[in-house]
């Protein structure tokens, strides 16, 4: 499925990205599969923003495919890393899940009336659910079953064997050097540190176990209370054997490492040792992992340690809700992938990340913005579709609605958002009654079933029920407002009888549209196709005031869901009724 319309003056940021990765990994590893990678954390509930570390190398290795080569998109589990804070706002999640602060997120239990074994998959699950449906295609890595297994054991070696080598590289960029007799007896990182160190950038994350025996770049998870409050006290290159005391419980054991597989290495050698066992070429970052001596910058130096380079990638913005300001995962109630695609259709989440390079900070729209931004998906769809899209656009709207593997399942007869919206909320549930009103929008063309405009529908529907709050709901009058009729001057009575007029003669979206705009037209003497150019600046005002009319005698309020729309939804005998007829 190639990207059409594009030439060697005018590709997207996705495809210069894949020139390079694809000419990069002939470098290193010529002939075999490129290797593109994420890393998440099911910590709890992955937001949007951490999408992004998934969107850009799945763009990148799908244009990769496109062109015929092989690629494999990893996307590693952090699943053995800490248990770090209990988030906020987590159902079924309460202040009891403290206690197992410093285990590994497997060992945490999931939330009560999850179905899933641990908190990890629980977490993982609804991420994994999401990015089926946005058609991104990858290999999963749980990084518990690859350090409790083994598979890393010799990698967790070599770290060990060159420590002092790996100390040196991290004392270069660590902000407070401690004298060395005091240095020895640096304790790790409890629970109030880290959580001092959050916001404070990739730097102040703890990077290693410094006891009196020295810096060591792995931790042991404690044998007692599987907690990683551990300091390692002693260690012997020749036997492997390590020597640990826990600072949660006091336990303490000797284990032999080269056998031991309940511990992980520290994050900022963690991640470069991955660099290097997987091959990774290609791995963006973001703004918190690329600033001076973070854990791409220091991950770049430790990688050769391992034998490997680091890969090549930008560092990607924040992604924004409107309304709201830059997402934390740390914090409950912050809106995932699966939450944007109960409101949205894939296509569109897809393309909201297509159409900005990665550097380029965005919003996703979970308010009012979100009917804009469909009017401005459905333009580009039309431009597409008719030849007239600038080649830019023409290829981030090819990489929104499909992959390499094909098409992405796509609504078959389009029609506006923001009317689906209007409808679901008028209707409020009664499916019958919306595909009445959505078959009159275009009477020569009528639906047949509702299915035809799913799962668009169902994604505005919910939209109305999740987002809109309760007071902008549209609540149709039951009676006609008697005193608001009564007290009309003769120029709302002319204007109310030249819209009862036109209605049997106009009853289809287009023509109630041009009805309800024209009517304050021909009041003021001209035409009702008069085009704004040939109208004076008053025309507006008047349409203004006519409009507030028609809501407050409808739905007692001055605005409301588009008139033609609400015209229909209300049906025209209940329009003639409460328009006073």
């Amino acid at each position: 499925m190639p990207i059409v319309g594009q030439s060697a003056e005018t590709t997207d940021w996705v495809s210069r990205f894949a020139d390079e990765v694809i000419e990069e990994s002939e470098r290193r590893a010529p002939g075999k599969p490129v290797v593109v990678a994420s890393g998440l954390s099911p910590s709890g509930p992955i937001h949007l923003g951490n999408l992004r570390e998934v969107m850009t190398p799945h763009l990148v290795a799908d244009e990769i495919r496109r062109r015929g080569h092989q690629v494999r998109h990893l996307i590693s589990w952090d699943d053995y890393d800490r248990y770090r804070k209990v988030p906020a706002g987590v159902p079924g999640v309460d202040d009891s899940w403290g206690e197992h602060i410093g285990k590994p997120l497997t060992s945490v239990p999931a939330p009560k009336g999850s179905a899933h074994p641990n908190w990890a998959e629980h977490f993982k699950a609804a991420m994994i659910d999401a990015l089926a449906e946005l058609g991104v295609e990858f290999d999963g890595i749980s990084q518990t079953a690859q350090y409790t297994s083994g598979v890393y054991r010799e990698q967790i070696l070599h770290a060990m064997a060159h420590r002092g080598d790996i100390d040196a590289i991290l004392d270069q960029y660590r902000t407070k050097k401690a004298p060395a007799a005091a240095k020895k007896q640096q304790k790790p990182l409890d629970e109030a540190e880290v959580e001092a160190a959050e916001g404070s950038g990739a730097a102040a994350e703890d990077d290693g176990s410094s006891g009196s025996a020295g810096y060591f770049p792995y931790k042991p998870y404690c044998g007692n209370c599987e907690k990683d409050l551990t300091t390692v006290t002693s260690y012997d290159d020749a036997t492997t054997e390590l020597s640990y005391t826990c600072n949660a419980c006091g336990f303490s054991e000797t284990v032999r490492l080269n056998e031991f597989n309940r511990g992980k290495l520290v994050w900022k050698v963690d991640w470069p040792m991955r660099w290097a066992y997987e091959g990774v070429v290609f791995e963006p970052s973001g703004v918190d992992h690329s600033s001076p001596g973070s854990s791409f910058q220091v991950g770049g130096q430790i990688v050769g340690i391992f034998g490997g380079k680091q890969p090549i990638g930008p560092m990607y913005a924040f992604v924004g809700i409107s309304g709201m300001a830059k997402m934390s995962s740390s914090k409950g109630g912050v809106p995932t992938p699966g939450d944007a695609l109960k409101i949205m259709e894939p296509q569109l989440l897809r393309w909201l990340y297509a159409r900005r390079r990665p550097n380029q900070s965005f919003k996703i729209a979970f308010d009012q913005e979100i009917q804009r931004l469909y009017d401005e998906w459905d333009k580009l769809d039309a431009k597409v579709a008719d030849g007239t899209a600038l080649p830019a656009d023409v290829a981030a709207h090819s990489r929104a609605v499909g992959t390499a593997g094909g098409e992405l399942p796509r609504t078959a007869r389009v029609l506006p958002y923001r009317t689906l919206a209007s409808v679901a909320d008028i209707t409020a549930g009664h499916e019958d009654q919306a595909l009445r009103i959505l078959s009159e929008l275009d009477p020569d063309h009528p639906l047949s079933t509702l299915d035809e405009v799913r799962p668009r529908y169902d994604k505005a529907e919910s939209w109305i029920n999740t987002q809109v709050p309760a007071e902008q709901r549209t609540i149709v009058r039951g009676e006609p407002d008697a005193e608001l009729l009564k007290s009309l001057d003769e120029a709302s009575q002319q204007s109310l009888r030249l819209l009862l007029d036109g209605l049997a003669s106009n009853w289809s979206l287009d023509g109630l549209t041009h009805l309800v705009y024209g009517v304050p037209k021909v009041q003021a003497g001209f035409s009702a196709d008069a085009t704004p150019k040939e109208l004076p600046a008053e025309i507006k005002t008047a349409q203004r005031a006519f409009f507030a009319l028609l809501y407050q005698l409808l739905v007692s309020r001055d605005t409301g869901p588009r008139l033609p729309t609400l015209l229909l939804a209300v049906g025209q005998e209940r329009v003639r009724a409460l328009l006073g007829e």
